[in-house]
């Protein structure tokens, strides 16, 4: 299946239905059909096979994603927070694109040697232009997405129609939305889950509410102005909105769920989201870009479940990311390669339609029997729900000695004068690298360093224990909230 025609049958059967609201934009599903048609044209009439898209998203995301798909060219969204010659990077790897780009970046991309348009001036083109629509094969290759490049050059990762709508239509229900149903989107446009938000919630028939800059206060609007019923947040955000709620409470009635994901989110602040959202429905959602995004989920039952059991089994699974969506596999390895039983932590490997594994410049990177190497560090408990420990390569060896900064970070987040934590292992001539904590402390406190590393000493083995504590206003963190820890090893390499 392709990703047009997703659009096609959302327009078909509830032509009527509000699909988007951005800002002072309001398209039916009847309309962004039209548009992506007009759209396409435009497109065509380039004479591209490839499209980049640099700005805050709204409602050009879904209207490039299917105006490029109806068009028969590959969709790329880019990192509007880079710099010019970061973007210009990343536009000269791609194959002879039209650049449509927000106003305020135009002059960022105008000497990237592309052709460039804005992105009002392409939705004013695609109102008049002769209409283009085609049903690419589903192997063909739908957007390219570039990772993060937290520790390594971005890698271009190619996700096909069929990677990408396998996804859509094992996890979500065609027009199965109330008519008054309404999702809140506010992740990246760049990021795989601004992608999935766009398909899923157009294909189960559920209005798309975007704001594009988040702001927490704006946020808790328009939950209550769209009448919100479902929202994704990363975790910053998620933090943002506990604070904001927590200075000023505000009844959202409308929300139903409120999905959180992207980079790992602390315990203490779940359990007070939870808190303060009783009757909201929370999910933990984990994908990678690789995986067209979802591929394990924490249901609302499994939050409530780990929040009232008094089987402790049952309580640390607040900590996972629940089990598999339908359709996914998933196998924890050792070194060696060998699966391991449960309880047993090694790399996950996923396998499944809606998982890609695939770069350009570089190929498919599956092994022999289609599965995927995530980089994660993870465990299956014995009912298969799942728990991540960080990247592989965030790993520190301390003398020799394995060490998840995860496992660090769990117990120093629990500590009441601890607002959030980083574990890192810069490189230390004796130890090869040392245990290195940076620490955010809660408002208004001014924790001891010694405190601290007791405080873990106490629950972990005394090999775990932080060899520095230090102490930062804020954690550097990408826009879906990843703690970016090269540059916190960098500054403290640098300040030694």
């Amino acid at each position: 299946m392709s990703i047009s025609l997703l659009l096609e049958m959302a327009a078909s059967t509830n032509p009527d239905r509000t699909a988007l609201v951005s800002g002072e934009m309001r398209l039916t599903a009847a309309e962004l059909s039209e548009l992506a048609d007009g759209g396409a044209g435009v497109i065509a009439a380039a004479g591209t096979s490839h499209v980049a898209y640099v700005g805050l998203g709204g409602a050009l995301l879904p209207l490039l994603l299917f105006s490029s798909a109806r068009a028969g060219a590959t969709f790329t969204p880019l990192n509007y927070r880079l710099s010019a010659d970061g973007l210009r990077e990343l536009i000269d790897r791609l194959p002879q694109p039209l650049v449509v780009a927000d106003a305020e970046y135009l002059d960022v991309v105008a000497g990237a040697g592309k052709l460039v348009i804005g992105s009002e001036e392409f939705i004013a083109a695609a109102r008049t232009a002769e209409p283009a629509a085609e049903f690419p094969d589903p192997d063909d290759v739908g957007v390219v997405l570039f990772t993060s490049g937290t520790t390594s050059r971005p890698k271009a990762v190619e996700l096909t129609h069929n990677n990408l709508t396998s996804y859509v239509t094992g996890t979500v229900e065609f027009d199965s939305a109330d008519p008054d149903d309404a999702a809140l989107i506010c992740v990246p446009p760049y990021h795989i889950a601004g992608v999935g938000a766009a398909l899923s919630n157009l294909y189960a028939g559920r209005k798309m509410v975007y704001l594009p800059q988040f702001d927490a206060a704006e946020w808790v609007s328009l939950v209550g102005g769209e009448g919100v019923t479902t929202a994704t947040v990363v975790p910053t955000m998620l933090d943002r909105i506990v604070s904001a709620l927590e200075s000023e409470p505000v009844a959202l009635p409308s929300l139903r769920n409120l999905a959180y994901g992207g980079s790992k989110v602390a315990l203490p602040l779940v359990r007070k989201a939870l808190g303060l959202l009783p009757d909201v429905g929370f999910v933990n959602a984990y994908g990678l870009t690789e995986t067209s995004s979802t591929i394990a989920v924490l249901t609302p039952d499994d939050h409530r479940d780990a929040m009232t059991s008094t089987d402790v089994t049952v309580t640390r699974r607040l900590g996972s990311v629940g089990q598999p969506v339908p359709g996914i596999e998933v196998q924890i390895r050792d070194g060696s390669g060998q699966v391991v039983g449960p309880g047993e932590t090694g790399e996950l490997f996923v396998r499944g339609e809606q998982v890609s594994g695939r770069y350009a410049e570089i190929g498919s990177v599956l092994d022999a029997d289609g599965w995927f190497p995530t980089k994660d560090v993870a465990m299956l408990d014995d009912a298969g729900y799942l728990f991540i420990g960080g990247r592989s390569d965030d790993t520190i060896i301390r003398g020799g000695e394995n060490i998840a900064p995860a496992e660090i970070e769990d117990v120093l987040v629990e500590h009441p004068l601890v607002h959030d934590c980083a574990v890192v292992g810069p490189e230390d001539p004796q130890w090869g690298q040392i245990i290195v904590a940076v620490v955010v402390p809660s408002p208004g406190a001014n924790p001891d360093p010694d405190e601290l590393r007791e405080h873990v000493r106490s629950q972990l083995r005394g090999s775990r224990t932080p060899d520095r504590v230090v102490f930062r206003d804020e954690l550097p963190t990408n826009a879906t909230g990843k703690v970016l820890r090269r540059e916190l090893v960098q500054e403290l390499t640098a300040s030694n």
